[in-house]
């Protein structure tokens, strides 16, 4: 394995690329007890749509996080139980772009690790358990259907996007998981969970050379084409539904605005952009903006209100939300505020003292294992050096930052969901 160390981040890894494609990442982090692995492939929720191995496939939507709840069932072993016999802590999630699985331990990291290898490394999927599963995958559907937090963010999406495959829940609908067989499955599991369109990535104090070594005995999966990914024709930057509106049973009326942004791709101009967007969600917006400060002292919003900016595959956008009596208000004020700066331009001040504080909020989370094996994977996957952070946030400028406002946050790019107490009745918007 190839060892590195960053003299200015005090942070030593090694990273090698198994026989089979597998990229292999190990962080050292010496004199801690606890280790972390994370094996993640990139196929979330919107990978619906595909070619592979030169046939098209248009798959139900929720069928990476089906695939995630049937990856821990081997024939004739449980699992959970033996990772719990191991003193191991186990668990997995997709996202829109990825599915992760993951284990931490205090103890026996080798046996883990062989076990994590294999029950990713083997496809099992008869109609029995996939029918068993899709009664409880529904149960989860329902369970989802019934957070406000939860809805309000899907339908911001939907309002947002005509036809990309983000518009879907991540785990699907009732109706979608209903046409997921063991056939689907199978097909996404060998166009996805390849080595090459994986990474696996370990953080604490272990041997990187026995990784390695535990890697190549696995012998985990084998080399196959990447798929082609096909996320509909290129959507104009207006939101086709400005305003959607749901009544839920919730104190208060929750919400999600959005601003569209260009997606800018993967490698160096995708991981420039998060910054800025970063930077311009925390000077327009954040906790010590004047923005912030005027909406919280007029009760427009309180502490469930946060903002930030998101990409992935082909879409991009920044968004804010939370809890408030009057969420029109909050749009309204967003947009003004955004104006004046984009005008008057953002003080140097405060640019500077954001730029430290994001900055150091990154490398604080060098000290989360799992944050930090998370977003290892995902630089890997966007073609970035993660690394590299502190040289990109040296690089962004003040006016990078006010270009981004002014462009972006724009009632013509704006979409916004509420979801109202059911007892009353809103306007239509």
């Amino acid at each position: 394995m190839k060892e590195v160390y960053h003299s200015r981040l005090d942070e030593r890894f090694w990273q090698a690329t198994a026989s089979n494609g597998l990229p292999v990442c190990v962080v050292a982090k010496p004199g801690f007890a606890r280790a972390c692995a994370y094996l993640v492939t990139r196929y979330g929720s919107i990978d619906t749509r595909f070619t592979w191995k030169g046939k098209t496939y248009d798959t139900p939507a929720g069928v990476a996080h089906y695939l995630e709840h049937k990856m821990f069932e081997l024939p004739d072993r449980d699992v959970m139980q033996e990772f719990s016999a191991l003193g191991a802590n186990p668990n997995a999630f997709t996202s829109y772009a990825a599915t992760a699985y993951y284990f931490n331990c205090t103890e026996h990291f080798d046996q883990c690790l062989r076990l994590l290898l294999t029950f990713v490394g083997t496809p099992y999927f008869t109609q029995e358990s996939v029918e068993r599963e899709r009664g409880i995958i529904g149960q989860e559907i329902r369970m989802y259907e019934d957070s406000a937090d939860s809805r309000v963010y899907e339908d911001l999406f939907a309002a947002m996007y005509r036809r990309h495959p983000v518009r879907e829940p991540i785990a699907g609908t009732e109706q979608s998981i209903a046409a997921i067989t063991p056939e689907i499955l199978r097909s996404c599991y060998d166009a996805f969970y390849h080595p090459a369109n994986m990474m696996l990535c370990v953080v604490g104090d272990v041997d990187p050379e026995r990784v390695m070594q535990l890697v190549e005995e696995a012998a985990f999966g084998a080399p196959a084409p990447p798929a082609v990914r096909d996320y509909g024709p290129e959507e104009g930057l207006r939101c086709p539904t400005p305003c959607t509106r749901r009544q839920m049973d919730v104190a208060m009326p929750t919400f999600q605005l959005g601003f569209k942004c260009p997606w800018p791709g993967f490698g160096p101009a995708g991981a420039r952009q998060e910054l800025i967007g970063d930077l311009a969600a925390e000077a327009l917006m954040g906790e010590s903006s004047r923005l912030y400060l005027e909406l919280y002292r007029k009760g427009l919003i309180d502490s469930s209100f946060a903002a930030g900016y998101e990409d992935m595959p082909g879409v991009a956008l920044l968004s804010c939300g939370g809890d408030s009596r009057d969420p029109e208000a909050v749009r309204d004020a967003v947009c003004r505020e955004a104006g004046r700066m984009a005008e008057e331009g953002v003080d140097e001040a405060l640019f500077l003292r954001l730029k430290k504080s994001a900055l150091g909020r990154r490398m604080r989370g060098l000290d989360s294992f799992d944050s930090l094996c998370f977003r290892l994977c995902q630089a890997h996957f966007d073609g970035v050096d993660f690394w590299a952070f502190p040289d990109r946030y040296a690089a962004v400028t003040k006016e990078e930052i006010e270009a981004f406002l002014r462009q972006t946050v724009v009632a013509d790019r704006s979409a916004i969901s509420i979801v109202l107490p059911r007892q009353k009745e809103g306007p239509v918007c």
